[in-house]
């Protein structure tokens, strides 16, 4: 396998589209410049292995500040081999905290299950990013491509051109809703792509600051264990904590639209007003966890820390058209109940970043077939993960009558033996970087084969052949 050169990466200029389609397409042997939109996991992520590649690239982030990056994300040995592949690892596990167990109980803190995770601040992945290849205050307005390049144009007016753009930019992805409004006008956008995204839950986010580690030991100790309580009948809530370095407890708490008059009245306030978030934290201030009670929790937790998030879940078909590409949320939003929708976003960015770097010499053609490559090597597995965060959310989420008695069901009569082979299936997928040295393998299970990198497969075959021609000089 071979090394990629020393990094070559060059800040991204504005400059003209060309209008003369009569010109051949440009070829060249540099790498392809690459514009991402969006600093979020997937983003970033990208960012970090396209830099280890010397592949050329700057990220936009639409906010003014990265508020966001300090929240907690839990992280599957499904990406870990690809985060010691960027060196991060080591100092991954001395701010995070392996999650060994979950346990679920009702209301009434009764158990119900244990399952035998990494919870983790994404604030790592921002360090890792050289701050000239950062923009911030940069939201996407629209952007034209063509066979020479493709060129975005952002809300301040100005411009960037590349060869590739990345749509990382969420849920609600402006490069994606650009995308699909062109498509539409040429009537080549699938039915699918135009429904709008399904809600059904909201959510009240929070970290607290430093504990008392008298009053909740758990925050000493080395490993986090997931507290995950479901609420009874006449408690239509689902929480759940987990402890995080520094003495906190990060906390959440779940509601299912339709079934809380409080919740929906949230739901319809389309802005983060901590007014209408308190309302409802004093609402649910009585539910109970294992250290004593949610409002303890709320206590502790500065205002700034208390997020309203949206749980909406949609898998669109048209990913890749023409130099643009969508990954992560812009692509698919899983609901988070399985913790699947961060590790997928990190998944797309490792293939994309795999197919980006197969691409030699850069030419139009080899984008196009770059980008529908790496569309095909992850629909089918996100569509799989898809599936599984619908049914995880009725499992841990959902609080109508035939959810509850399907929740009873997996919890009570589902042998532990299907239970453990679907956790081996679900952990088998561990992509990593085909451009860097692979990962030593930890554990012992079975690990999914990845695809083969065509340009690292060529760069054997010619070496192989080159071999070969000296040991026939040499007779």
């Amino acid at each position: 396998m071979s090394t990629p050169t020393e990094n070559t990466t060059t800040s991204i200029q504005p400059s003209a589209v060309s209008n003369d389609n009569d010109l051949p397409p440009l070829v060249t042997d540099r790498p392809p410049r690459v514009l991402i939109a969006g600093a979020g996991l997937g983003g970033l992520f990208l960012g970090i292995l396209l830099d280890k590649a010397g592949i050329p690239y700057e990220i936009f982030e639409r906010s003014a500040e990265l508020r966001h990056l300090g929240s907690v994300m839990c992280l599957s040995p499904n990406i870990l081999p690809a985060v010691e592949q960027v060196g991060l690892y080591e100092e991954l596990m001395t701010v995070a905290k392996p999650v060994l167990r979950n346990t679920f109980y009702t209301g009434e803190l009764g158990v119900v299950a244990k399952l035998e995770t990494l919870t983790t601040d994404t604030a790592l992945l921002l360090k890792k990013i050289p701050p000239k290849n950062l923009r911030m205050s940069k939201k996407v307005l629209s952007f034209e491509q063509d066979q020479d390049g493709v060129t975005v144009t952002f809300d301040d007016n100005s411009t960037a051109r590349g060869d590739i753009l990345v749509g990382a930019d969420g849920a609600h992805s402006a490069v994606r809703q650009h995308l699909y409004k062109s498509l539409g006008k040429q009537h080549i956008i699938a039915k699918v792509d135009n429904k709008p995204l399904s809600k059904g839950y909201i959510s009240l986010v929070g970290t607290t600051g430093a504990l008392d580690p008298v009053k909740y030991p758990c925050v000493l100790k080395e490993e986090s264990e997931v507290h995950y309580v479901i609420g009874d009948n006449d408690t239509p809530y689902s929480w759940f904590i987990f402890s995080v370095p520094g003495n906190k407890i990060c906390w959440t708490v779940i509601v299912q639209l339709g079934v809380a008059e409080l919740a929906d009245e949230n739901f319809s306030c389309s802005d983060w007003v901590p007014q209408k978030n308190n309302k409802m934290m004093d609402s649910i201030r009585h539910l109970k966890i294992p250290f004593g009670t949610m409002g303890d929790l709320f206590d502790a937790t500065p205002d700034e820390a208390v997020s309203k998030v949206l749980f909406e879940d949609q898998l669109f078909d048209t990913w890749n058209h023409g130099r643009t590409v969508l990954i992560g949320d812009a692509a698919h939003q899983l609901l988070p109940a399985s913790g699947s929708g961060a590790i997928n976003a990190m998944q797309d960015a490792v293939i994309l970043a795999n197919h980006i770097y197969d691409i030699k010499p850069t030419s139009y053609k080899n984008i196009k077939a770059a980008l529908s490559d790496y569309k095909d090597e992850r629909f089918g597995l996100v569509e799989e993960q898809y599936g599984h965060s619908r049914i995880s959310a009725k499992l841990l989420f959902g609080h109508t009558f035939w959810e509850r008695i399907f929740r009873y069901v997996i919890f009570n009569w589902l042998p532990a033996s299907v239970q453990k082979k679907q956790l081996i299936r679900d952990s088998a997928y561990r992509p990593q970087a085909v451009f860097l040295p692979p990962a030593p393998k930890r554990g012992t299970m079975d690990v999914t084969p990845q695809r083969p990198s065509k340009r690292v497969q060529q760069e054997v075959e010619e070496q192989e052949s080159k071999k070969r021609a000296a040991a026939a000089a040499a007779l």
